[in-house]
């Protein structure tokens, strides 16, 4: 577990430390073939979640399978994204986005080819690979391309990208499954679209880039990888194949926290880590990281089930259920761009994520109210106040700490915050997963009991298959999903609340207007006391 001998360089020492400022328009441009990008990798995992109880039923899977076709590629984008940042502070950043397009393409191409519910998980963790690197990198360019001061305003387009593709991905995932064309071509349909993707970023992404001596520490980045890893693998079979407390459980937590103190003595030991300390132990990442941990949960842990709720519990098609999220994705659009030109006009970032995050938990709240039989008015209304909560606070928590950091360490920082969101987003899935499947679990028997039909017939088949049961069980199977559903939701809620106290105690601190800090900033930085921001 080595990494570099060389100690990371001074700003004064950098090369690049003051890179020439980009004007408005090569910016524009630049962000075309980066947008595109991302919106390759939205598109990925959206288009295949009004898509999964589909799959999941044609390869005979469980909700467990359900919850881990989602999982695998949060726990692979978690893994890898830090390590993405690190390689873009070090490495060309134009390539190495177009290598994580690539990787991304390999896994997409071979998810459509799956047999079984296996090979399935296990491509798709390729292409969560390749959508680390996406994710990480499309911010770190960003963030070495524009001063802090006027990023919201372009983050104003990120997030726009992000609900577009997140709009148009259950759509046409829908329309995918309702034709002839079958679910496989939810993953073949992305394969042109990063080729488009690539050939935009070969012409319009022009960064300089003047590499420095270093490695990355693989040591740390599998510690940490291994720790996650081993904690979602508890929570997805506790509670079915052992008891919630069980020496099982102890195993698994133990082994977690010990890799996890390994990792923290690599990190604190090598030269390069994956995960400085130096930049978590600032007040801003620090708090970022748990608000970014809190929204990761709440964001991919609840909206994730939307689409299942939409087609289980309601009765919609794949395309219909693509339609019905869309308020969500609205929300995030709007509030964004908005967001994003205030924060431009005003020079404050804190009370639009305090009020994101705020917006979120209400809204959560509120989707914790629902059953299989609530009006879809109030439903739209609510992932509305969760869109918006999202669009407010997600890319500007980023921006805290990219304006907390030099231009040298845009892309470790970048990426440190990415890491925690998935790595939020991954618990997330796979914790309230495993709730429903217990909660509908339990009221499915319950249901079936009441009808005068013995649950274990059930046991073998996959509930998600509605359409193949027979009425009076199918009844029972889509109230289970409805009103189970709403369970997970005020989970989400109350996780968010540990969000909205992380962000109330965030310093606020003037956004530069430059790239790359003055050298008197430089040392400012780490202690975050230059034109602190009371309001």
């Amino acid at each position: 577990m080595s990494s570099s001998t060389v100690n990371p360089p001074s700003s004064q020492q950098l090369p690049d430390a003051h890179p020439a400022e980009m004007s408005h328009r090569q910016i524009v441009e630049a962000l075309v073939g980066i947008l595109a990008a991302l919106f390759v990798g939205m598109v990925s995992s959206t288009i295949v979640s009004n898509a999964l109880p589909t799959i999941i039923a044609d390869l005979d899977g469980s909700q467990r399978a359900y919850t881990w076709v989602v999982t695998s590629t949060l726990l692979a984008m978690t893994a890898t994204t830090p390590i993405w940042g690190k390689l873009s502070d070090l490495f060309n950043k134009k390539l190495l986005l177009q290598l994580s397009i690539v990787i991304f393409v390999i896994g997409s191409s071979a998810a459509g080819a799956s047999q079984n519910v296996g090979e399935m998980i296990g491509f798709r963790v390729i292409q969560g690979i390749g959508m680390g690197g996406i994710t990480a990198l499309a911010q770190t360019v960003i963030g070495a391309m524009i001063p802090p001061r006027q990023r919201g305003r372009y983050n104003g387009y990120l997030g726009s990208v992000m609900a577009l593709a997140t709009v148009s991905g259950p759509l046409i995932g829908g329309v995918i499954v309702d034709s002839s064309l079958g679910w496989r071509w939810c993953f073949y349909v992305c394969v042109p679209l990063a080729v488009i993707a690539l050939a935009l970023i070969q012409k319009t992404l022009h960064l300089e880039h003047k590499p420095r001596k270093a490695s990355i520490d693989w040591g740390g980045a599998f510690l940490i990888a291994a720790a996650v890893s081993a904690v979602l693998i508890w929570v997805s079979f506790a509670g079915d194949d052992f008891a919630w407390l069980s020496w099982q459980t102890a195993a698994f937590l133990g082994g977690a926290l010990v890799i996890l103190a390994l990792a923290v003595v690599v990190e604190r030991r090598v030269a390069e880590p994956v995960v400085p300390p130096a930049i978590i132990s600032k007040r801003t990442t620090l708090l970022a990281v748990i608000a970014s941990l809190a929204v990761g949960i709440a964001m991919f842990g609840g909206s994730v089930f939307l689409g299942q709720y939409f087609q289980v519990a309601r009765g919609y098609s794949p395309t219909e259920a693509g339609l019905l999220t869309m308020p969500l994705m609205l929300g995030v659009m709007v509030s964004s761009i908005v967001v994003g030109r205030m924060i431009v006009a005003t020079g404050y970032y804190k009370r639009y994520i305090v009020g994101g995050v705020a917006l979120l938990v209400v809204g959560f709240g509120l989707l914790g109210t629902i059953d299989h039989t609530t009006s879809l008015v109030l439903i739209g209304f609510y992932m509305v106040l969760v869109g918006a909560g999202v669009g407010a606070s997600m890319q500007n928590l980023v921006l805290a700490v990219q304006n907390t950091v030099d231009s040298h360490e845009i892309g470790t920082a970048s990426g440190v915050i990415a890491f925690f969101r998935s790595l939020g987003g991954a618990v997330g899935v796979t914790v309230l997963g495993a709730i429903l499947s217990n909660h509908v679990t339990d009221l499915i028997a319950k249901g079936l009991t009441g009808i005068g039909v013995d649950a274990s017939a059930m046991s073998g088949g996959s509930t998600l298959d509605v359409k193949n049961l027979p009425a009076p069980i199918a009844e029972v199977v889509r109230a289970a999903y409805g009103d189970g559903t709403a369970r997970i939701f005020v989970v989400a809620a109350v996780v968010g609340v540990v969000g909205l106290i992380a962000t109330v105690f965030i310093q606020e601190v003037a956004l530069r207007k430059t790239v790359s800090m003055k050298p008197s900033e430089v040392g400012e930085s780490a202690t975050e006391s230059p034109e602190a921001v009371t309001r």
